[in-house]
């Protein structure tokens, strides 16, 4: 239902199916496929708790509320911080593959 329903669930799922099959390609460390595997798990984790929060807090509070706002912002951007870091880990991870 998540990955069916969210719009930025189906984009996080189709990056890490992306992933995997780089990891497979270039046939990654255990080391690496730990880090790989924990950071998407994080990424992935982090949106589900805030498409939860944001549709608890829609059905609470349906109308327009300053601090219910705030707290669905700082939710997204817990997010974006976990999907940046995995950026940064996915190039850690692969860059020297791409390169060497």
């Amino acid at each position: 239902m998540f990955f069916k329903e969210e719009q930025h669930a189906k984009i996080h799922l189709i990056i890490f199916l992306m992933v995997l099959l780089a990891g497979f390609y270039f046939d990654i460390t255990k080391t690496e496929w730990m880090m790989i595997l924990m950071i998407s798990a994080l990424v992935i984790s982090s949106e589900m708790i805030n498409s939860s929060l944001e549709k608890t807090l829609d059905r609470i509070h349906p109308e327009k509320d300053e601090a219910i706002g705030k707290a669905k912002d700082i939710a997204a951007g817990a997010v974006l911080v976990c999907a940046v870091i995995a950026v940064v880990f996915g190039i850690m991870v692969f860059l020297p593959y791409l390169l060497g």
